[in-house]
């Protein structure tokens, strides 16, 4: 089972959710599109441009993710599941796992992606990741790391790698 952080992030903000509502009191209805729900690229231009802001919308959004990741663990019978959670370690989940994997690439590979990704300018690409830890702290901190640097078959091969070398593959 793969539980994934971003999709959680985006329910929290669904419409006549309590966060919601809370976003709406803080920047007024201008943060949100015709249709009602939140324009996340206006909320994106607010919070990583103002630090405050960022910290204020993260201690809405990552307890409200932890909740669903709980609830999730606690009414699966699923033997292995893997969280996918681009801020792992700034939501503070290290103690929901029994294994952390670390995916990587360069600095430029991610602005890259991040630029591609959301359509984003190289400046807005990295002012994005910038706002994250870096990735030498995660890897000092990770399990297992897998290189994301070449193609798509290589990138296999170290999620196969790493399976073998993972404390958990003992118990498969």
């Amino acid at each position: 089972m793969v539980l994934d952080a971003d999709l959680y992030a985006r329910e929290a903000t669904e419409n006549d959710s309590d966060i919601l509502d809370k976003i709406i009191n803080r920047y007024g209805q201008d943060i949100l599109l015709e249709s009602g729900q939140l324009d996340r690229s206006k909320l994106a231009n607010i919070i990583f441009n103002q630090i405050q802001e960022r910290q204020w919308l993260e201690h809405l959004i990552h307890p409200y993710v932890k909740k669903r990741f709980t609830q999730d663990l606690q009414s699966s019978s699923e033997g292995i599941i893997i969280f996918v959670v681009p801020l792992f370690f700034e939501a503070q989940m290290q103690d929901m796992v029994d294994e952390i994997w670390l995916v990587t690439c360069g600095y430029e590979q991610q602005i890259q992606r991040v630029s591609k990704r959301n359509n984003l300018s190289q400046q807005e690409a990295m002012q994005r990741i910038n706002t994250q830890w870096d990735l030498d702290t995660k890897r000092n901190l990770a399990d297992i790391v897998i290189n994301n640097t070449q193609n798509l078959d290589y990138l296999y091969e170290q999620i196969n790698k790493a399976i073998e070398q993972s404390e958990i593959y003992k118990f498969l």
